[in-house]
């Protein structure tokens, strides 16, 4: 087997939550060696979010495969020593320690530097370096509120959050490629740029468009609950057997497609009241009623068939059952088993698929399952191993 793009490179990462976990998961995946610092007893707490796979929690299989776990209390002096011998092996150093927790610890970039030169730092936080609100913690809710995403989801009467963790995958992305950056920077010219990313400014990037919108149209997009906000007819609409189909109508040539193809009515294309994106907009509900009574006369298989006839974009409204069975994934071959403590998942592979490369998917580590041969391969005797374990250093 050819090696992994990542081969050779060993990631240190002092994380917890999904952020970090996320960013250092996908170097695993291209063969990076992760080696994952955790509190000793404990672990990241995100193994104690829930307990739904086979007694693991949900996040943390899916942060955390290909890793290994060492348990290290690197506020003591043998734990810190450890964790030096750590940094001066390693490429890519990761936290994302609580605010201002880094600096107290000598953990962040300026300091780390100074002593390991040609080491990658990676701070993530929630509000950034520097201003009144560094200091502030900051979890993923909060962060979709303070950016404002949240006001735009939900219903005209009702707000509501991402149903993922949306600011710390973002965080984990930006994380990622700029730790990818950073080390073809090295690579390329032998400097080691530290990486830092925000939670807020990950999301920031993601409001680009309503950002925009508002700032320069002097409002912000209406809350349509699963429409569009500034695109219709764009939202589910339901089915004379009960199923609800969306479908996306984004430009002109598909409009006219619609109202001769699926609506029967060629001659609302060129109804003057809905001539321009902006003008269907506006009209939005006289433009839903109508597309909702043809689908009142169709169930969803042939409203879907039509609406393909028309090249208009469609989908069903799955549960997250549907998405589990569905064959983009299973005739794509995308599941992949992962080990983790107990038992064997179903994984998906990386989204990023590289020609002639197979990534890594390793067992889900159980806690501390690599502490001895980690700290062996540091000169450490069973016997030093023993008494670390004693003192409560690993």
């Amino acid at each position: 087997m050819s090696p992994l793009p990542l081969d050779g490179i060993t990631v240190v990462s002092i994380e917890q939550a999904v952020a970090a976990p996320f960013a250092t998961r996908q170097l695993a995946d291209l063969g990076a060696r992760v080696i994952k610092v955790e509190r000793p007893g404990t672990g990241d707490f995100a193994r104690h979010y829930d307990e739904s796979v086979h007694g693991q929690s949900s996040y943390f299989v899916w942060l955390n495969r290909s890793k290994e776990s060492l348990t290290l209390d690197f506020k003591s002096d043998a734990g810190r020593l450890i964790l030096g011998e750590l940094l001066s092996q390693a490429d890519v150093f990761v936290q994302n320690l609580a605010p201002g927790a880094s600096t107290r610890l000598g953990l962040d970039a300026e300091t780390l530097n100074a002593t390991y030169p040609s080491l990658v730092v990676c701070d993530i936080s929630g509000y950034g370096s520097g201003g009144s609100w560094s200091q502030r913690k900051a979890y993923d809710l909060l962060v979709q509120c303070e950016t404002g995403l949240v006001s735009l989801t939900g219903t005209d009467t009702e707000v509501a959050k991402v149903g993922i963790s949306v600011a710390d995958i973002a965080a984990g992305m930006y994380a990622y490629s700029g730790i990818l950056t950073a080390l073809y920077t090295r690579a390329t010219t032998g400097r080691a740029p530290a990486v830092a990313v925000a939670l807020f400014d990950a999301l920031a990037e993601w409001m680009g468009q309503p950002m925009y919108y508002t700032r320069y149209g002097g409002k912000q997009p209406q809350r349509v609950g699963a429409q569009h906000a500034t695109i219709v007819p764009y939202g589910p609409f339901v089915a004379a057997d009960g199923e609800t189909v969306l479908l996306a109508v984004q430009n002109q040539r598909e409009w006219v497609a619609l109202c001769r193809h699926f609506l029967g009515d060629a001659g609302l294309a060129g109804d003057d009241r809905f001539a321009t994106g902006a003008a269907r907009v506006d009209q939005r509900e006289q433009i839903n009623e109508i597309v909702r009574r043809r689908f009142e006369e169709l169930d969803s298989g042939k409203a879907m068939s039509l609406l393909d006839e028309a090249g208009i974009a469609n989908a069903s409204l799955n549960m997250v059952q549907g998405f589990l069975d569905h064959p983009v994934l299973s005739e794509r071959q995308r599941w992949q088993d992962v080990e983790i403590p107990g038992a064997t998942i179903a994984g998906l592979l990386p989204p990023a698929n590289l020609s002639d490369v197979t990534p890594r998917m390793d067992p889900v580590p159980a806690i501390g399952q690599h502490n001895t041969s980690i700290l062996a391969a540091l000169g450490r005797s069973e016997k030093d191993i023993n008494e670390l374990h004693a003192s409560g250093v690993i």
